[in-house]
Formats: structure tokens, sequence, C-alpha cells
């Protein structure tokens, strides 16, 4: 878990490295999780006319039955007719009743015969979009149907750029939280280190500005899923009234609270953790020589105030998700949020001090022994935290062993088990690592003469390359003394501690040259750094314990994508509540069958065409069949005798007779069809148009 000496461009290349894997993950999860439209968290479980069926008259209303609570508007459930017309009457109606969640739309009296499109859109109680359509039938099927656009919610470009920043606000989150924890409870000293206040304060940045452009993208995302629709004040309006829209207000308000955190993390309190000078006093004033320990004093206060309030900061942080995402709807909610915000805690804890630690090890000074072992404790807790309330959340969101391997979701959450494992297992090489440590040593003056000297080559190559590694260790390197413009008479003094026999690499600076001098400076402390960085990487132990924290950090990429994927699809609970509603089936098996079979018997006017309702098209149900006979032009048409029979070959059953009787014109009618079991049937049906002319064609049709 710690970083030492690199070369400057193998540093660089490096950072590099850690960026474009971060960048990468962060856009592959926002793809994966956003860029296909958004899996229904709330599901379609059944309608009143049931989809692909023909009614006898035209209906008082369309209902939709749902499988969890939604919202929905006005203009949530349109009726189209054959020519795309919308006819229905416009007003949303609550039919909703305990245990049942259902929405309609009326319908006025007088719809003529033909094929209505049903389409309809809401937002499931944990914030996502969900959408569908379906056609139902008023007498007989019309030829034509109202076209319906394609793109599901939550989908196409706005789908994708609503992904990513969903999985760029997660690991902002983990950079702002775990790092923030990183230094109050394990490294005081690091709120001096360059690179991880860079890194804490980007995850800050991350995190607002992706909350900003969710809020604004909520509008396009559960609507239109046109992008232009962000600048709309009306819909941003009515975002700010949704659970999802409050949850992100409140994000933003938490947000400035943490802002002033950090700036009081890396402020006072990195003040506070200044190494005390000893020395002459300042002249300034009394106040440059203070008690040890008032001094000591101070900084716990600092400390424990940081620590108080970063808890609640972040507390307040992973509540915004937890009232809007999963753990706010379906079973046991009062429990799964409290769970939920304490798994989110012990995630960015343990991932984003892991970070924290990358960054110190990398780009920073040694880090202590005594620290590494603080947040390999705390990592140690966090891990049990993350098992605890992830063995409850599974329970909650599978249910049961065989939803694991059945469904999306389950599967994920195994991928998810797997990366977790393989993170812990690291974690303990990580650990070995650490208990054989020793602490960090200030090399003696000879020692570093030495050592400059051994390598003249790689100084001089430090000294043009190594400009941005001055940066990152600056706090902690002693300023080196720069002669001002103007009428200096010496050359600028270089320290003792750099190497008497540092070979020429440039003539020395002209005593009214401030340019060569500040050039001279540059060269004086990157040498110091590849110095120090050298030293550093002499110590085993310490680079072994880098190369397995990298190999935590990389893991752990790949997990919060994982992660992000997961939060986005439909949980395996509620997948098998829907299955187990359409009768063990999937919904898209349990849907009223319709067959069209051409004909042709062979004598005059035996040509034609049938078509086949079989509602609701399950097993263990009693069905109605619906029949018509049309000509060729389409016009309904009586014939002597039809007879339809159903054959299960896998399971040796049938023939089953159905014998439907006339209704009208052209219609047949059997009610009460039972198909015992489930699975793939071959239907027969028979038709005779004369005495001697009659045809049977054979048909597959799949029940549930």
């Amino acid at each position: 878990m710690v970083t030492t000496g690199l070369r400057p461009r193998r540093s660089a290349a490096l950072r590099l490295l850690v960026v474009a894997v971060a960048l990468a993950g962060a856009l592959f999860g926002g793809l994966l999780g956003g860029a296909a439209p958004a899996s229904a968290h709330a599901a379609l479980t059944g309608s009143t006319p049931a989809e692909g069926s023909v009614v006898d008259q035209a209906p008082e209303q369309v209902a939709l039955t749902f499988s969890e609570g939604v919202a929905m508007g006005d203009d949530s459930i349109r009726v189209l007719d054959p020519k795309g017309k919308r006819v229905d009457r416009g007003k949303l109606r609550n039919l909703c009743s305990a245990g049942t969640v259902k929405y309609g739309t009326g319908l006025p009296p007088g719809l003529g015969d033909g094929t209505y499109t049903v389409a309809w859109q809401a937002v499931s109680a944990d914030s996502h979009p969900v959408s569908g359509a379906f056609t139902f039938s008023i007498g007989a099927p019309s030829k034509t149907t109202a076209p319906v656009a394609q793109q599901e919610a939550g989908g196409g470009l706005v789908g994708a750029l609503y992904g990513i920043a969903r999985a760029l606000a997660y690991a902002g989150f983990v950079l702002l939280a775990g790092g923030a924890a990183f230094v109050v409870a394990c490294r005081p000293a690091a709120a001096r280190v360059r690179s991880v206040q860079r890194l804490v304060v980007q995850g800050w940045a991350v995190l607002t500005g992706t909350t900003v452009a969710m809020l604004l993208l909520r509008t396009p995302y559960t609507g239109s899923g046109d992008l232009s629709d962000v600048f709309d004040l009306g819909g941003l309006q009515q975002v700010l009234i949704t659970k999802p829209g409050a949850a992100l207000v409140s994000r933003l308000l938490l947000l400035a609270a943490a802002a002033l955190f950090v700036a009081v993390l890396f402020g006072a309190y990195a003040r506070a953790q200044e190494p005390r000078q000893d020395g002459p006093e300042d002249p300034e004033g009394p106040d440059a020589a203070k008690d040890p320990a008032e001094e000591a004093r101070r900084r716990k206060d600092l400390s424990f105030g940081l620590g108080i309030g970063g808890v609640i900061v972040a507390t307040g942080l992973a509540a915004t998700w937890a009232m809007a995402e999963h753990a706010s709807t379906g079973l046991q909610p009062a429990i799964a949020m409290p769970v939920d915000v304490l798994h989110l805690l012990a995630v960015a804890t343990w991932l984003g001090g892991l970070a924290a630690l990358v960054v110190s090890l990398y780009w920073g000074p040694p880090v202590e022994r005594t620290a590494v072992r603080r947040f390999s404790r705390i990592a140690f807790g966090s891990v049990l935290v993350l098992v605890a309330t992830g063995l409850y959340q599974s329970w909650r969101q599978v249910g049961t062993w065989t939803a694991l391997t059945g469904t999306t979701y389950g599967r994920l959450l195994l991928l998810k088990v797997g990366l977790v494992a393989v993170l812990v297992g690291i974690a303990w090489f990580s650990r070995r690592w650490t208990a054989r440590l020793t602490e960090v040593r200030t090399p003696e003056p000879d020692a570093a003469e030495a050592a400059e000297a051994a390598d003249p080559a790689e100084a001089a190559e430090a000294a043009v390359a190594g400009r941005a590694d001055e940066e990152a260790d600056a706090p902690f390197e002693k300023a080196v003394t720069v002669p001002a413009a103007g009428p200096a008479t010496e050359p600028p003094a270089v320290p003792t501690a750099e190497p008497a026999t540092e070979p020429p690499a440039a003539p020395a600076p002209e005593p009214d040259d401030p340019a060569r001098a500040a050039q001279l400076a540059r060269q004086q402390a990157a040498l110091r750094t590849a110095r120090s960085k050298r030293l550093r990487d002499a110590d085993p132990e310490r680079l072994g314990l880098r190369r397995s924290v990298l190999a935590e950090a990389s893991v752990a990429v790949v997990l919060l994508v994982v992660t992000t994927v997961l939060t986005a699809t439909e949980p395996a609970r509620t997948e098998e509540a829907v299955k187990a509603v359409s009768g063990g089936q999937s919904a898209t098996v349990n849907q009223p069958q319709v067959l069209t079979v051409p004909f042709d018997t062979g004598g005059p006017g035996g040509k034609g065409t049938a078509r086949i309702d079989l509602d609701p098209g399950r097993s263990g149900n009693a069905n109605e069949l619906r029949l018509r006979i049309s000509d060729p032009k389409g016009r309904a048409k009586d014939v002597p005798e039809v007879k339809i029979e159903f054959t299960l070959r896998a399971k040796k059953l049938g023939p089953l007779t159905v014998v439907p009787r006339h209704t009208g014109k052209g219609h047949w009618r059997a009610s009460g069809v039972l198909l015992p079991v489930p699975g793939r049937w071959q239907l027969s049906l028979l038709v005779r148009t004369s005495d001697i002319d009659q045809v049977t064609e054979f048909r597959n049709v799949k029940i549930g």
C-alpha cells in the first residue's frame, strides 16, 4: 500500500496510466449503467385490456398494474387509434389499492374497430425511468397500427450521459470521504501532501459537478430523451419536487458544508501538523514560539472537530443515495436505508483511503509504518461492515438461491462478491508487507552524496524531466535560496547536501542573469527529488507494499464499475415476483398468444386467413380462444367447419380437441380451454370450405 522512488519519466507515465485507468473505468461503468436503457426496476405485471387481446366492445378505460410504486402524470398513459391519433381522455386515474399499484386513463365511448396502441412511461420508486407499449384490438385487428418511438425511457445519449454522471458521482464520493478519513484517522501529516490534497479536492469537484449534471439531466432522462430539455426550467421545477430531485438538492447543500470541511482540513489542520522548528525565536512576535502542550491540545481539538463534522457530512451524503435508490423501496425500507448508508461509508473508507495511500506513496514523502498499520486496521473493519451489510442487502434484493444464477442482478452480485474476495486477498499480501516495514529514517548527508555521485547520468536526467515531481514534494523539501534580480555580486549558493563531485551540467550563471539562476535552482531541486526517490526505492518492503496497493486500487476500479451497473439493474426479487405473477415464466412468454394462419383448401373460395387469439395463454388457467376467418380481401367469412387441437409431444399429451362455437359471421369462440402444463404446444387448425375441400395447418405456440 505504499509507493516509493521511481524515475521521473516512469513516475509521469505512471500518473498518466492511473488517470487513464480511472477515467476508462468510470466511462465503462457509465456506459454499462446508462448507455443502454435503464433496467426496469418497476415492471408492468398486467393490463386491462391485456396485450394482444381482441375485445368485442370498446373498454371504458385502460389500466396498468406495476410490481412496485411508480410516479406518473396525465401524459404517462397514451392510447392511439390505428391512424396514430390520441384518443384517451388525458387524465390519469389512480386505481391503487392495498398492495396493488395500478393506474389508468379513460376512453371515450364509440371507438371504432381496429388495433389500438397503448404507450406508457413512468418513474419507478428507486428513481429509474421505465416505459413500454402494447396493442389491443376492438372487434377485429386492423391492417395498420400507430407507430411508437422505439427508444425506451432512460436510453440514448441522455441515458449514456446520466449513467456516466452516476458512475463519476460514486467515484467522487469515495475519493472525498475516504481520502479525508485517511488524513484524519490514519495519517494527519498527509494534510500537507499536495497529491493527497489534490485527490480530495478533485473528489469534491467531481461529486459537485456530476450532481449538478444529474439534476439538469433528470428532465430529459425521465421524459423526452431530448438533450436540449436540460434547459427546460419548467421541467427542472417538476424535478425538484420529486424524491430524486430532493435528494440531489440535499446533496448539493451537504457539499457546501463539505467545502468548508476541506478548507479547514488543508488549512488550519495542515498548519497544525507542521513540524516544530527548533531554533531562534521568530522576530515577528511572541506567537512564533508556542508551547508544545498547547500545540498538541490544539491538534487534538481540530482532529476531534473534523472527525465529528466529517462523519456527519459523509453520512448525509451517503443518505442522498439511500433515500432515492434501491433501499428506499421494496422490502423493509426503514432498515434498508440505514444499512445502505453504512455500506456506502464502508466502501468509501476502504477504497477512498486506498486511493489516498496510493498517491501518498507514489507522489509524496515516505509513509510512516504507523500510518500504514492504522489504515490496515481501519480497512479490515470496513470489510467486516461490508460483509454484514452486503449479506442483508443480498437477501433483500435477491431473496432465493436460484435467483443468484437465474437473474442478471444475481449474476452481477456474484461477480461483485468475487471481486471483493480478490481485493481482500491482495490486501492480505499488503498486510504482510506492512508487518515487515521499518520506520522511515532520514539519510545521512554523506550517504546521500555517495548515492548522488554514483549515478550522475540519472541526476542529469532528473534535472530535465523531474520538474513535475518537484511540485509534488515541494512542501517537504527545504527551499533553495535564489538571488533576487539586481546587482548581486556572488553566484547562488549550493546547499551543502548536494554532491561535491556533481558533473558540470551547464556553465555558471552570470550574476546579473536571474533566468539562469532560476534554472540552476530547478536543477538542484530535481537532484534532491531524484535522490529522495532512489533512497525510498532502496527499501524493498515499501517497494513490495506499493505494488500490492497498486494492484488493490486496480481491482477497486473494476469493483466500482460493477457496483454502478448493479445499481442500474432490476433487483432479482422484483424479477422473480414478476415471473410468479406471470405463472413462473418471463413476462414476454405470458402474454395472450396471437396466431395468423393463411390457408388454402384447394377448392373454389378455399383461400383465406385464420386469426387465433388465446387469452391469457397460460397453463393451468381457463383460456379463452377466439377465431376469425377472413377472405383474401380481409372480409369476415363463414366456413362449414373449423376444429382446433393442441398436442404437447414432449409430455405425450394430446391431442386436446377444441370445437369453438359460431358467434357471428366469420367469428368463433371457445371458453375454458385448459392446457395442463407449460411448454411448446403444437396447434392444428382444420378448416373445411365445402363437402370435400378441407385443409389442416400446424403452428407452434409457447404456453407459460
